[in-house]
C-alpha cells in the first residue's frame, strides 16, 4: 500500500518516516509540507543517504489518486481542514492532532481553535487500538488518540471497565518529555528553562482532559469529572502518567496485576509489570509498548497506576501505524516491533 504523510517536518511526521521507511507492506508515496521543493533530509539530516524525497505541496485531490492512505501529523487547527478535504475521497485517512477527538463545541472550548463539522468528527473513530479494534478495522477515518491520553486510559481501563472504582475520584498526575511538545520555538521548551528543570503547565486547563473524560464515560456512563495535572520533565521522549483511583472494596494487589494481565493477553504492545515491579519511561524509549505497574495501598484503599509510553511512538506515530495496519487487514504488529531503546 501506497502512504502519504503530511506535516513530514515535525516531530511525529519524522517518526512516521523512521517507521514507514522499514514497514514490509507500506511504501511512502509522497510527503508534503507547507515547505516545499525542499528534500527532507535538508530537514532533517540524520536522512541523508537514507531517505532523499522531496517535501511537496499539499495537493488532497493528487495525494487521492497516488495513495492508499494519509497520515495528517499537522497541528490542531489544521488537520480537521485536511480532513474534511479527504474524507469523501478513495482514500484512508488517519488524523495526528486532535481535530477528531472532540465534538465542535467542545474542540473549539478547549483547544481554542474554530472546529472542522461535526459531519467530519462524526465519522471519526477513536483509535485506542486496544480497546477500538473491530471498528478501527472497518473505518476510513481514524482520530489518533493524544500521547497523555493514551497512557492514562490503557491504565485506567480495567478498573473503569468493570466498574470496581468510585467514580468521582480520579487524580493523574501526567509527565512529559519536551518533544510532546512539538518542535516550534517556545520559552517552557528551551534548553535554558527546561533542562535541570521539573515544571507543571497548563494545571487543569489541558486540552486532553475532556479527551480522557469522554472515554472514560465510553467504558462507564457513571463516571464523573477528573483532576488532570500535566508537567513538563527534562528528557526528549517519554510520558509517565501515574493515576490514582479509590476501589470500591478490598482487592489486593496481585488479584489486579492478575485482572490486568487477563485484560491485556491479547495486546501485545501492552506489558503489565508483575507485583512489585513498577516501569520507567526508559524501558518504552523508541516503541510502541506502554507498559503498566500497579499497586494498592490497603491502608488507605487506593490503587496506584503507573504507566509509561513513549510519546512519539505508542503516543503519536506508532499508534497511527498500528490503527493504519488493522484498516488493510494486517497484524497490528507489522512493522512495529521494536526493541525499546536502552539506556
Amino acid at each position: 500500500m501506497k502512504a502519504s504523510i503530511i506535516g513530514t517536518t515535525g516531530y511525529g511526521g519524522a517518526e512516521l518516516l523512521r517507521i514507514l521507511k522499514n514497514h514490509p507492506e507500506f511504501e511512502i508515496s509522497s510527503i508534503h509540507s507547507t515547505r516545499d521543493n525542499l528534500a527532507i533530509s535538508d530537514e532533517y539530516p540524520h536522512l541523508i543517504g537514507i531517505m532523499n524525497n522531496q517535501l511537496q505541496k499539499i495537493e488532497p485531490e493528487k495525494i487521492s489518486e497516488s495513495s492508499d492512505i494519509v497520515f495528517l501529523a499537522t497541528p490542531s487547527g489544521v488537520s480537521g481542514e485536511l480532513a474534511a478535504q479527504f474524507v469523501n475521497k478513495n482514500i484512508k485517512i488517519v488524523d495526528l492532532s486532535g481535530d477528531l477527538r472532540l465534538p465542535a463545541s467542545e474542540y473549539k472550548q478547549w483547544y481554542k481553535k474554530d472546529p472542522t463539522s461535526d459531519e467530519v468528527i462524526n465519522q471519526a473513530v477513536y483509535g485506542l487500538t486496544e480497546w477500538n479494534r473491530d471498528q478501527v478495522k472497518t473505518s476510513h477515518l481514524i482520530s489518533n488518540p493524544g500521547c497523555y491520553p493514551t497512557a492514562t486510559l490503557l491504565g485506567l481501563a480495567p478498573v473503569v471497565v468493570e466498574h470496581l472504582i468510585e467514580k468521582d475520584q480520579i487524580i493523574i498526575d501526567a509527565k512529559s518529555g519536551i518533544s510532546g511538545a512539538g518542535r516550534s520555538l517556545s520559552r517552557t521548551s528551551s534548553y535554558a528553562e527546561a533542562n535541570e528543570n521539573f515544571s507543571a503547565y497548563k494545571v487543569n486547563q489541558h486540552q486532553h482532559t475532556p479527551e480522557i473524560e469522554q472515554q472514560l464515560k465510553v467504558w462507564n456512563k457513571e463516571m464523573e469529572a477528573i483532576t488532570f495535572t500535566t508537567q513538563l520533565l527534562p528528557i526528549t521522549r517519554g510520558i509517565m502518567a501515574t493515576s490514582y483511583v479509590k476501589l470500591k472494596e478490598n482487592y489486593s494487589t496481585k488479584q489486579l496485576v492478575e485482572l490486568y494481565e487477563h485484560t491485556y493477553q491479547q495486546s501485545p504492545f501492552v506489558r503489565v509489570r508483575p507485583v512489585g515491579n513498577y516501569p520507567s519511561v526508559k524501558e518504552v524509549a523508541g516503541s510502541n509498548y506502554c507498559d503498566i505497574g500497579l499497586h494498592v495501598d490497603e491502608r488507605t484503599g487506593r490503587m496506584t497506576i503507573i504507566s509509561v509510553i513513549d510519546n512519539l511512538m505508542k503516543g503519536a506515530a506508532g499508534q497511527a501505524v498500528q490503527n493504519a495496519n488493522l484498516m488493510f487487514g494486517m497484524e497490528e504488529t507489522t512493522g512495529l516491533e521494536m526493541t525499546p531503546l536502552y539506556p
